[in-house]
């Protein structure tokens, strides 16, 4: 199974998203969606999961701030703010979060924390991302290879950059062949 996984839309679904998402089999969203209409059209690629943000107002009252999902025997908890998830995260195997419009991707025991970035609005020069979390043919969720985290933009100076990011040992490289979307690397589970 594969699940996109996304937050921070700020009322923007950008064309790269949408095709990003094509072909997975469920959508999160960890919150600041800003629009129903949002939701609306990514229902249209996939069903969609999704927690109220800090910035989704009055339309979006009916939306957990906290929610459990079981998606492909995965456990998965997902909360806008990292601050708002429970301390004992172990009988889950995804958490997911966003708020801070930066990518990070941290193991806690069993646990995969993910907070996907940013991919709506850009914020100052911080990047445009999402993830791709795959399950098939493995215990815990995984961002492996096509499936990787996709940092999306059009910001041909971004897309030069290269090196460590301090954020969980993440690795930012160009697509060979493209000349477009440049994508972050995954450690997998038990590589140093």
């Amino acid at each position: 199974m594969k699940i996109g996984v996304i937050s921070d839309t700020h009322d923007l679904l950008r064309p790269e998203v949408i095709s990003a998402l094509s072909g997975v089999d469920a959508i999160l969203h960890a919150g600041d969606i800003s629009s129903p209409q949002i939701l609306d059209r990514l229902q249209k690629t996939a069903p969609v999961y999704a927690v109220r943000g800090n910035a989704d107002k009055e339309w979006a009252e009916d939306l957990p701030l906290f929610r459990e999902i079981l998606l492909d025997g995965l456990h998965i908890c997902m909360t806008h703010k990292k601050k708002d998830l429970p301390q004992d995260l172990s009988q889950y195997d995804l958490a997911v979060t966003g708020h801070s419009h930066q990518y990070a991707e941290i193991r806690q025991g069993r646990t995969l924390i993910l907070n996907p970035g940013s991919c709506g609005p850009r914020r100052f020069y911080q990047k445009i991302t999402m993830a791709v979390v795959n399950t098939e043919n493995s215990k815990y969720p995984t961002l492996p290879i096509p499936g990787k985290p996709v940092r999306l933009t059009s910001d041909p100076k971004l897309r030069s950059l290269s090196g460590k990011s301090k954020k969980g040992g993440v690795k930012t490289t160009s697509r060979k062949n493209t000349g477009s979307i440049p994508t972050q690397q995954s450690r997998s589970p038990g590589s140093t």
